[in-house]
């Protein structure tokens, strides 16, 4: 079997499509490399949609952490604590209980003990906790003389806000919520290793990569493998966030200009 054909049968196995049994024996470095770039589907999938929904219900934590209304300010507080000080794994693993628990009285949440939702549910509201805390330290830091020259020319409400308070938050968070959205997609790994099963051996890149450490006992070549995916991921993800870094800065000196810095997260 040539290496194109086991890209066609394998290629799009992560989704179901292409050979409905995992190869058992000789396995080739096309058949790993195959695999775990199929399983790279479901980390874009996880990463993508959490990233997109959670950035907006982000904005709306950090606005809430603001107010001066002590539900909404007591809510945004313990939403971004909950979620930032439990262990993700943790929230993956209760989290399927709950909606399993939930589904056998409500049948509609029949969905979300699947990992295609029920999973993408707890990366989103992760991803907004931190990402709410980081827009709240941006819009603490808004220099008080924007402010003072908007209502000098007499934008108030949401025209302020729409104008001069979100580019202002957005263009001082940038460069923090870059390393949040690596780390995003980093974390979508434990998906599959945590209480939301793999149905028909359809998993993640790291579920791929684990299987061909356990059926060759030699996880120094399936790992390496992942690394290389993730990191090109990274650099991409660093490409694209930069390329909206620089739009956002575009008005400033270049000496002035904020650059994408990279700190690594040793706990989370």
């Amino acid at each position: 079997m040539s290496c194109w054909d086991i890209i066609a049968d394998y290629g799009l196995r992560s989704i179901g499509i292409g050979e409905r049994l995992l190869p058992r024996n000789e396995f080739t470095l096309c058949h790993q490399f195959t695999l775990i770039g199929s399983g790279m589907i479901w980390n874009i999938y996880f990463g993508v949609l959490a990233l997109l929904s959670g950035f907006f219900f982000a904005t709306l934590l950090a606005l809430g952490k603001m107010s001066t209304n002590p539900i909404f300010r007591r809510s945004a507080e313990w939403t971004i604590f909950i979620f930032r000080g439990s262990p993700l794994f943790i929230q993956f693993f209760f989290a399927y209980f709950l909606f399993l628990s939930l589904k056998q009285s409500f049948p509609i949440f029949s969905p979300f003990t699947s990992a295609w939702i029920g999973a993408l549910v707890v990366l989103f509201l992760n991803t907004s906790a931190y990402t709410g805390e980081i827009f709240y330290g941006a819009l603490q830091s808004i220099p008080k003389g924007d402010i003072e020259a908007a209502d000098a020319y007499g934008l108030t409400g949401w025209k302020r806000f729409r104008r001069i308070t979100w580019p202002t938050m957005l263009r001082l968070a940038w460069p923090a919520y870059t390393n949040e959205a690596i780390f995003l997609f980093h974390a979508t790994t434990l998906v599959f290793f945590s209480g939301f099963p793999t149905t028909r051996q359809r998993g993640d890149a790291l579920y791929y990569a684990n299987y061909f450490a356990d059926k060759t006992f030699n996880p120094f070549v399936p790992y390496p493998i992942l690394a290389g995916y993730f990191i090109v991921l990274t650099l991409i993800v660093i490409g694209l966030y930069g390329l909206v870094n620089r739009r956002l800065n575009r008005h400033l000196p270049t000496s002035d200009r904020g650059k994408i810095k990279l700190r690594m997260n040793i706990i989370r």
